[in-house]
């Protein structure tokens, strides 16, 4: 039986995430009482449906802080008694948050009279937290569109075998901001900037002048190397500790050159060996969840 849990903060995309699951053919519950889950997953478990052989259930902050703090205990249970159970927890920023309330003119479920949104934001962060420490896979979708965290929900989550790490690159630019979900960050701003050559500067870095651009400085090559020797020693800790997602963030200025370079030859190398990589460019708008080729070996 797979469990998957979906949460996270008002405004993030939830339901977006969970009517994707729905899709897939999962059995989807919304909203549930968090003091509701361990009675309603023991009916799952001894049910003999096949219905509920894949089971998302979503939870969010109409609940009080003492029943929220029984999930992580209840997880660990699940797990310990050999149910695959995931937790899935999608954040956004602040500002984003507040500019989607702002265009749907929905209220926030904590706000109140004599709380404004800033503050019901900040409450829900603090309940929910628990939850998001127990998160498997954290997404942050500030910068995702509908289309995207539908697609990034189909390939981490649906298409992860059991037992089979999920392993994202992101591309980003400081400017923006670091990615919320990242596991890793890195920074490549030290190396040399495409965007100060004229010819260069509108293109990015999966264009062929880009690329050998930055292919003729010795000291990218060395920079993708050392973060390849790095992943690649980190991912036994992550399988050892059933860790079942892992989101590598590489950024430089704008997200547009160095670091987009970057996460398509990590990925593309990553993908020889693993079978779940994908990479994503958060500041190339039109650039979707890219999966890379993969090898017979991958694939085994």
């Amino acid at each position: 039986m797979r469990i998957i849990i979906v949460s996270g903060l008002s405004g993030s995309g939830k339901s977006v995430a969970l009517h994707m699951l729905e899709d897939l053919g999962f059995y989807c519950i919304d909203n549930i009482p968090a003091a509701l889950l361990k009675p309603f997953i023991s009916h799952a478990v001894r049910s003999p449906e096949p219905a509920y052989e894949r089971t998302a259930v979503g939870l969010d902050a109409r609940n009080t802080a003492a029943e929220i703090a029984t999930v992580p205990r209840l997880i660990d249970e699940l797990k310990r008694s050999g149910i695959l159970c995931e937790v899935l927890f999608l954040i956004a920023s602040e500002d984003e948050i507040l500019r989607r309330f702002a265009e749907t003119r929905r209220k926030h479920p904590m706000s109140r009279g004599d709380v404004d949104l800033r503050e019901a934001m900040e409450m829900e962060r603090r309940l929910l937290e628990p939850i998001a420490n127990a998160a498997d896979l954290v997404i942050d979708t500030s910068r995702m569109s509908v289309h995207e965290l539908r697609k990034v929900v189909h390939l981490r989550v649906e298409q992860r075998a059991t037992g089979r790490l999920s392993i994202t690159f992101e591309s980003f630019g400081f400017k923006n901001g670091i990615p919320g979900d990242a596991d890793f960050v890195f920074d490549a701003r030290s190396l040399p900037n495409p965007y100060w050559e004229p010819s260069l500067r509108n293109l990015t870095g999966r264009d062929p002048e880009v690329i050998r651009f930055l292919e003729a400085n010795g000291d990218v090559a060395r920079l993708i190397d050392d973060i390849e020797r790095f992943i690649e020693a980190r991912i036994p800790e992550f399988e050892a500790s059933n860790r079942g997602y892992l989101t590598v963030a590489v950024g430089c200025t704008g997200g547009q050159h160095r670091s987009v370079y970057i996460v398509e030859r990590l990925a593309a190398r990553f993908a020889a060996r693993y079978p779940y990589v994908t990479a994503r460019h958060s500041s190339l708008p039109d650039v979707d969840l890219v999966v890379p080729e993969r090898s017979d070996a991958a694939r085994a």
